[in-house]
Order: C-alpha cells, then structure tokens, then sequence
C-alpha cells in the first residue's frame, strides 16, 4: 500500500474542507465549540467541523491531540490508542478503540488509520487522517470496525495572540453496524465538543506539571 501518495491526498482533502466556507450548518454551540455540518462527498451521511480557541500555540496542541504518550492520558472517550506502524517522521498507523456511548446505546468502535502530520506557512499544523485496511490488525469480536473517511485537525495561531490558537476538527466516520441516523446525528456533534473541551483541559493541567518535556512529532 502506498501510504505516502494515501497522505498526500488525504492532506489535500483536509486542506480543502477548511477552505471550503460555503455550505456549512451550524448545529450545536457549547462550552465555546461551534458545530457545523454539511452533506459530506465521502459517504452517505455528513462531515462535521468542530472549531474552538485553545489558550496554547499549534506546534504544541497538535502532539498532544494525537501522540498516544499524551492522548492516553486526557481523551476520555477512548479506551486504548496506539502506534501501530511508523512509516515516516510524520506518518503513522494508528488503532484507536472508544468507549461505548450513550449508555451503551453505541457500542465500542475501533478504528485503524492512516495519519500524517503536515505543516503549512504561518505556523500552521495539521493532522490528516483516513481508515485504511493493516493485515496485522483485524476486526476483532470484541467492538465494531469503523472507518474514518478523511478526518483531521487544523490548528493555527491567531493574529491577534500568537500564543493561542484555533483548532478546527474535522469527522465523518462511519460507525458500522445497525446505527439509526439519528443516533449518529446526535453522538457526532458531542464527540466533536468533548475532543475539544478535554484537549483544553488536558492542556491545562499538563502545564502545570513544572517538570513536563513536551515531546514534538
């Protein structure tokens, strides 16, 4: 598999999806996160956006989303995350595995993606992420295989205080399994929230730690 040429378009996607400012919905604003959704072009259902300030600059936000030494630690909606392959100094194979949501309502997912880190002018960092199929990795018994169509983060400094940051994230995974739209429609936005809410104050709380080395990508 050429994951190499797999990063450079999954890059390309979610450099596109940020540009892109027409037709998005605004469907849920809280705790300072605004949600917006729109038709996606990947799959039958919709690509969310998730966008909020982060009191931090991008070169560290962006190791600390996606870095399972960190992630571990503050993403309470997973229950383990792992590298699985390092293919490159910014790319990755990654097995991700959530906690069931909604009082079981959706049982736990797992997810194996492909994700690459890339830099942009102005201090901009992304992430850039697609479900790709890794032999030494199946489906197991225990929770469903889901697929991340392109998904990803982009985390750039703002004009007026370089020392924050604001992140957009974007999602538009398919869960598997027998999932009413409208229970997907309702977990989305939320998940989007929390991710958000959690990177701040596992931020936070890590920056407290006077003896913390960040570790870069």
């Amino acid at each position: 598999m050429d994951y190499k040429k797999i990063a450079d378009e999954v890059s390309e996607k979610i450099l596109s999806y940020n540009q892109d400012t027409s037709g998005w919905r605004v469907i849920k604003i809280s705790k300072n996160v605004t949600v917006s959704s729109k038709p996606s072009k990947e799959y039958a259902g919709n690509i969310y956006r998730g966008e909020g300030i982060i009191k931090e600059v991008p070169s560290k936000i962006i190791p600390f989303m996606y870095l399972p030494e960190y992630r571990n630690k503050w993403d309470k909606a997973l229950q383990s995350y792992k590298l699985l392959e390092r293919i490159d100094q910014d790319t990755g194979i990654y097995h991700s595995v959530t906690h069931s949501y909604g009082m079981g309502l959706i049982s736990s997912r797992d997810f194996v993606d492909l994700l690459h880190v890339k830099p942009y002018p102005g201090d901009i960092l992304t992430t850039n992420s697609v479900s790709v199929e890794y032999s030494s990795c199946p489906p197991t018994p225990s929770c469903v295989r889901g697929y991340n169509n392109p998904c990803g983060y982009v985390c750039s400094p703002l004009p007026e205080n370089p020392e924050h940051s604001k992140l957009v994230v974007f999602i538009q995974p398919e869960l598997g399994g027998m999932l009413p739209s409208s229970v997907v429609e309702t977990a989305l936005p939320t998940t989007l929230i929390n991710l958000i809410t959690e990177t701040r104050a596992g931020l936070k709380a890590l920056k407290s730690h006077a003896s913390f080395t960040w570790i870069h990508f």
